[in-house]
């Protein structure tokens, strides 16, 4: 059985294709096409789907689709699928449905409550599931306007960054911020009889198009004239309020739920994550945003539809394409470029190990594109710990970002308990952890606030080749640890192909690029 997957279609489209119970390929339509037509089916995904599957558009048994699909009926959208797949049934799947299926069919949990939360989503912005074997029960929804995402993305514009797209900034300046207005932003949220949020709406105006929608009672309960821009002073304590006001409230709306399953837009916050992990078991969907949807819808149609008992499981997020020497070569040729090729896997280690002991910033793109916002590995920009410049210039003059956004630390999984105190999402960069109190001093450039870090823990089986690489550098420097950030500059999607890869490469201040074997140094 066959089953393609089709979330996002209105904002993260994307392509996920579950093969006799295994999920094969998933990939974003902008990473793959560098851009993304809203309304519009994602052709590229679902073609580079199918491509790796091995599966012709006419053995495709299911065509899940996760609404919303359009502005007005999508029956244009349902006509164009049944000509393309005629010989496939069309499943039709809610935005929330299939946000849960992403996230606990998926978990190593037999039974758990899932939140499922986002801005806006199928007009619910947030719903909790109660999950028994391979069942999802609907238990309680969430409306527009009472929505955490809602708040957590006026907030950014608040702050002077772009809603909808700069969310994750405001986590992490809310690590350097104190408590002095959770209570404020507490009392925003407000508290229904049922525990969940009621947005407490006399601190917005209906009539101002900016800076969120807030009035003027929340400028005057910060402490700054009406429709000011917030002092630079205030700006990571009003990301710590709604920060730690939006975990809270996220809390009690889990309940006592030993086992707690997250997907949606808002499960993206680290942080928020974190301050789950410390009392309960959590289980967060890697790519929780729409364009996780496309797995969730494969899930839905293979467990509630065809009634299979049988999980997929989630080994690893690589599912995108990779390419061949051949095809490397051929780009590289094409662009005119100096290259060395080298012949071993060994050659390729000890080559990237020199460099980073050299303190030179490389980029990695091996094996398959990562599905999903996070480099793991396969599409990445590699620095040293033990360099003292690495992360300025990884910011600075690399990902030219916010000083206040810091980078993940990739470690071997059996070694990581040796820097870190971590929780299990740390496998897909889904969590934050501490760094312990005798590595402080190494790892200072990569902390925030009360000594967190970023920990992305590799298991071999997951990612064999950079597992390697941090096995030899930790051998070479005395430290198996690296900095990681995504392959990607200026808020492009992570790189794709070999051409993308270049064309990054030359733009930015990266030392040297490993392409599969190929080594280029500037």
């Amino acid at each position: 059985m066959v089953i393609l997957g089709i979330g996002g279609v209105l904002n993260e489209a994307a392509a996920a294709v579950l093969k006799d119970g295994e999920l094969v390929a998933a990939v974003e339509e902008r990473k793959i096409a560098r851009r993304h037509r809203p309304g519009h089916l994602p052709d590229h995904a679902i073609h580079a789907c199918l491509a790796l599957a091995r599966t012709p558009p006419s053995k495709i048994d299911c065509v899940a689709l996760v609404r919303p699909v359009a502005v007005g009926s999508g029956t244009k959208l349902h006509l164009e699928l049944r000509s393309r797949f005629e010989n496939s049934r069309l499943v039709v799947i809610e935005h929330h449905a299939a946000h849960a299926a992403s996230a606990y069919y998926v978990s190593p949990f037999g039974s758990a409550t899932v939140l499922t939360l986002d801005r806006i989503g199928d007009v619910r912005c947030g719903a909790r599931w109660i999950a028994e074997d391979n069942h999802l029960r609907l238990d309680e929804e969430l409306y527009y306007p009472d929505s955490l995402g809602d708040l957590f993305g006026r907030v950014t514009e608040l702050l002077g960054f772009e809603s909808s797209a700069e969310e994750h900034k405001i986590q992490w300046l809310s690590a350097s911020g104190d408590d002095r207005f959770v209570a404020l932003f507490e009392e925003i949220l407000g508290t229904s009889a049922a525990g969940w949020p009621r947005i407490e709406r006399s601190f917005f105006d209906g009539d101002r198009l900016s800076h969120g929608g807030f009035g003027a009672k929340l400028y005057e309960r910060l402490g700054v004239e009406d429709e000011a821009e917030i002092p630079a002073r205030l700006r990571p304590h009003v990301a710590a309020g709604v920060q730690r006001a939006v975990e809270r409230a996220l809390a009690r709306m889990a309940g006592d739920a030993p086992n707690l399953c997250l997907a949606g837009g808002l499960s993206m916050n680290a942080l928020l994550v974190a301050a789950l992990e410390r009392d309960r078991n959590v289980f967060v969907q890697p790519a929780g945003g729409n364009a996780g949807t496309a797995i969730g819808a494969v899930l839905h149609a293979w467990h509630q539809v065809y009634g299979q008992t049988r999980r997929a499981g989630l080994h690893d997020l690589c599912l995108g394409p990779e390419y061949s020497a051949e095809d490397i070569k051929q780009v590289l040729e094409n662009c005119k470029l100096r290259f060395r090729y080298l012949l071993t896997t060994g050659e390729l280690v000890e080559a990237a190990v020199r460099q980073l002991r050299d303190n030179r910033i490389i980029a990695w793109m091996q094996g398959r594109m990562e599905f999903g916002p996070r480099a793991l590995g396969n599409r990445s920009i590699l620095a040293s710990p033990l360099d003292p410049y690495s992360t300025e210039n990884l910011n600075t003059f690399i990902k030219h970002r916010e000083s206040f956004r810091k980078f993940a630390a990739s470690v071997p999984a059996e070694l990581v308990s040796e820097y870190f105190e971590v929780g299990p999402n740390s496998r897909f960069l889904a969590t934050v952890g501490r760094v312990k109190p005798r590595h402080r001093k190494t790892f200072e450039s990569a902390i925030l606030g009360d000594c967190y870090v970023r920990v992305h823990t590799v298991e071999e089986r997951d990612n064999p080749l950079y597992y390697r690489l941090l096995e030899a550098a930790g051998q070479a420097t005395g430290l198996p640890v690296l900095y990681n950030t995504s392959f990607n500059l200026f808020n492009d999607p992570l790189v794709c192909t070999p051409r993308d890869a270049v064309r990054s490469f030359y733009s930015s201040g990266i030392d040297a690029m490993f392409v599969g074997h190929f080594l280029l140094e500037k």
